[in-house]
């Protein structure tokens, strides 16, 4: 087993080393196969190891030591790889969808030159991503967060010569750096009330954050960062810096902004970073501390709060985005929201679930949609689609399936749904059984939102594949099914999307809960969310059905029986539609506050600092004078003999002079 996860992490860069140094010698198709094979055998792995670790009978977590890293005082930081339920999942799914995303990219991408490189990153990122799903430490977790901030700036800014991608690309990183920001204070707060960063160690002392039976605290008062606080406030702030990070990673409310501009990368990018992997990494952090999260009931509320205002700003975002891509985007924001929210009532099953059942089908719908950008020359805008059913039969069924996965499908009271109605009900039921301070205010913007889920879903699918052809006759004319190499990923991540949920509801968020997740998650006594879920009302179970139903019937209205109404309603509620449109204008709100200010900063400071005192009396200050000085001496070199002569003489009356004058005194 050992080395079979070795391999799994270490496979995805040997095989981004060889694109990377070695691409252009091999050439592109090499690099291809070679990534590409190295990634399907990572997933077969990943499977195996799945079901040796899940469903083994092993409690705690494999520790397999890879070097002795950093030591320094009381900091010992040990490279190793901590493999329990919660890693198995993720190594599932962050190398299933890997392996199809780099076979799919052999047929998208197969124009661009550049193959070799973008090979190259796309294994980087996903050994990045594996570097911090088996993360034994905080450092070590944070090495693998920040690689895989890097791989996804240079895979956004793909095409870097297009200045909308390099602009998007900058744009992440910068934005994803202020929640890593607060994700580095949480580390350092977490080394100041534990003395360490190793997980065993942290989980092992998280208890003693319990209060008391009748005591305020569990622990004396403590100097946090300045601040006079108990153990309890202590973990509190500890935790809302790590939830910092998640929000920047993962997309939530005010960290938000990069994820749809992110969609200027190539379309099978935004599956492997939209889909499965890099905004993930935000769920996987709170749900791997839940040791700590579920002590802190302070930071566990802002976390439901914000999963829950997410999950409705980014559906009511979607609602009006042409851009196919774009709305497939700000539905991923917006089911991360869902996740965030069990989470936040202490859900991490479900949480989890649907990190899982979520990876098949947005990874379906973003290849699906490649998929379709690929046959219309490169259109993306769905104003200009329609009518493409028939040309692209498969396509378009591969996109059903992602629609009614997303949407949740299914037959309440039954086992017969899609794999989104069985993850995100348990989400929704769970925020109502939560009986938290939120969960109410939760649980309303959770239906609210799956409304609106399923009206943007079955609207993408109306407007881009029924009604008439709205592109140019020249274009419907080259509309072609994409080759066999792009739609098998679809077929597998299909099959997902039907049966995830029904195959593994039971160990995710069921009666095999305990005996699945043994010890990868953490929940106190008191909490019984399980079981509470089972005993909510059935107009609970109900109402994400009705949500659904509501939200197509309406779409199909709109969009297939009064083709006009969309127009009339956006012009009839004009303001309305240009808030959603220009995303609450938080673009412009950032721009005005954040950059136009920084930017006039720097100009200052340059202006300032490097025009007058650097430039003036500085490096570059001295410099100049120097040149001045020499400037004008250069001058005295003029090549005529009498002017050096006439020099000669002036000199001569001058030390005269001095002499006559001191010889007087």
């Amino acid at each position: 087993m050992d080395m079979l996860i070795k391999a799994i992490v270490f496979l995805p860069l040997i095989g981004a080393l060889i694109a990377g140094f070695a691409g252009n010698s091999i050439g592109a198709k090499a690099s291809e196969y070679v990534t590409s094979g190295l990634m399907v055998l990572v997933a077969l792995f990943s499977w195996i190891v799945f079901n040796g670790v899940a469903f083994g009978h092993e409690e705690e977590a494999l520790v397999i030591p890879v070097l002795n890293w950093i030591q320094s005082g009381n900091l010992d930081v040990q490279w190793a790889l901590r493999v329990d339920t919660l890693t198995a999942v993720m190594f599932v799914v962050v190398n299933t969808v890997s392996s199809l995303v780099h076979i799919y990219s052999i047929g998208y991408m197969h124009h661009d030159p550049h193959r070799p490189r973008f090979f190259a990153y796309l294994s980087l990122f996903t050994f990045a991503m594996l570097m911090l799903v088996t993360s034994d430490n905080l450092l070590q977790m944070f090495f693998g967060w920040e690689g895989v901030g890097l791989a996804s700036y240079l895979l956004i800014g793909f095409w870097y010569k297009k200045p909308s991608a390099s602009a998007a690309a900058m744009k992440a990183f910068i934005v994803n750096r202020v929640g890593d920001f607060g994700f580095a204070l949480g580390i350092f707060g977490v080394f100041v009330l534990f003395g360490s960063i190793n997980m065993e160690t942290i989980f092992a002392a998280a208890p003693t954050f319990l209060p008391a039976e009748g005591a305020e605290s569990a622990a004396a008062m403590v100097n946090f960062f300045g601040m006079n606080l108990d153990a309890e406030g202590a973990l509190n702030v500890v935790c809302l810096l790590l939830f910092m990070g998640a929000m920047g990673k993962s997309a939530q409310f005010l960290l938000h902004t990069w994820l749809p501009d992110a969609m200027e990368g190539p379309t099978p990018v935004s599956a492997l970073i939209h889909a499965a992997t890099m905004v993930t990494a935000g769920v996987f952090l709170v749900a791997r501390m839940s040791p700590l999260f579920e002590l802190a009931h302070t930071a566990l509320l802002v976390v439901t709060i914000i999963g829950a205002i997410t999950a409705f700003f980014a559906a009511t975002v979607g609602l009006v985005q042409n851009d196919i891509k774009r709305v497939i985007a700000y539905s991923t924001c917006s089911q991360l929201g869902y996740m965030f929210v069990a989470l936040g009532v202490g859900a991490y099953g479900a949480a989890i679930f649907h990190l899982f059942t979520h990876a098949f089908f947005k990874a379906l719908l973003f290849l699906g949609a490649g998929s379709v950008i690929h046959a219309v020359s490169d259109e993306q805008d769905m104003r200009h689609m329609g009518g493409l059913r028939k040309h692209i039969p498969v396509t378009y069924w591969m996109m059903m399936i992602g629609t009614l996965a997303l949407t949740g499908v299914g037959i309440p009271f039954t086992a017969i749904g899609t794999a989104g109605f069985f993850s995100k009900d348990a989400i929704i039921e769970s925020s109502y059984a939560a009986h938290s301070a939120a969960s109410g205010f939760a649980f309303a913007l959770l239906v609210i939102a799956a409304l609106f889920t399923s009206f943007y879903s079955w609207r993408l699918t109306f407007m881009t594949f029924h009604g008439k052809p709205r592109a140019s006759a020249d274009v419907m004319h080259h509309v072609h099914e994409s080759p066999m190499v792009m739609l098998v990923p679809l077929f597998i991540l299909g099959f997902g999307a039907l049966l995830a949920g029904f195959v593994f509801h039971d160990f995710f968020f069921g009666e095999e809960y305990s005996e699945f997740w043994k010890s990868a998650l953490f929940t106190l006594p008191d909490n019984e969310i399980i079981h509470h879920v089972h005993e909510v009302p059935a107009w609970v179970k109900l109402s994400p059905f009705v949500a659904m139903l509501l939200g197509l019937v309406i779409a199909w209205y709109m969009y297939i029986v009064s083709p006009q109404t969309p127009k009339r309603l956006a012009s009839q509620y004009h303001l309305l539609y240009n808030f959603l449109l220009n995303k609450w204008y938080f673009d412009e709100i950032y721009d005005f506050l954040f950059v136009r200010s920084a930017k006039w900063l720097g100009r200052f400071l340059w202006k300032q600092g490097d025009g007058r005192v650097i430039d003036g009396y500085g490096p570059n200050g001295v410099a100049a004078r120097v040149m001045d000085i020499t400037g004008r001496v250069v001058r005295l070199q003029t090549g005529y003999l009498y002017h050096y002569a006439f020099a000669m003489l002036i000199g001569i009356a001058a030390l005269v002079t001095w002499m006559m004058l001191g010889s007087a005194l």
